[in-house]
């Protein structure tokens, strides 16, 4: 078995580093997650599944854009980007929202439901994209170049 020569190798240091910036990322999702999950199932009467899907979208556009940018810092064509983190997505989505609908009917919290269906989220999605969506083009942009110019000075 070869290994792939353009995947980049992290130090132990980087990859800490990227996992710090991921969740830090993540805990912004997060609160634009909860919050408009909170508004929706506050406002309005809608069931679980309603409040959920829009609340996961809001927070899946801005985690895509951050981490991308900052995380990973990616060069990589967005559109191929996007939609694997959409495949993921695909997967996901219709798996959590069917498990939170059965808890929440089960009288189990909803905040609850929607807090452990975040921390799901945040693990799946670090591996999904540190290991399949941006594996070989982590630190190929220009941020990432910049950096390395400066470091090299």
């Amino acid at each position: 078995m070869t290994e792939n020569k353009n995947r980049p190798k992290l130090t132990k240091k980087e990859t800490a580093v990227q996992v710090l910036k991921f969740v830090a990322f993540s805990m912004g999702a997060g609160i634009i997650q909860i919050v408009t999950f909170t508004l929706l199932t506050e406002l309005t009467e809608f069931e679980y599944w309603a409040c959920y899907l829009p609340s996961l979208v809001l927070s899946v556009l801005y985690n895509f854009t951050v981490n991308r940018r900052y995380t990973f810092k990616s060069a990589n064509n967005v559109p191929v980007a996007m939609l694997k983190v959409a495949f993921y997505y695909c997967i996901f989505t219709p798996v959590s929202t069917y498990l939170g609908h059965l808890a929440a009917n089960a009288g189990v919290n909803e905040y609850l439901v929607e807090i452990t269906t975040m921390l799901c989220n945040l693990i799946t999605e670090f591996l999904v994209c540190r290991f399949w969506v941006y594996r070989n083009s982590i630190n190929t942009n220009k941020l990432a170049k910049r950096g390395e110019k400066e470091s090299e000075e």
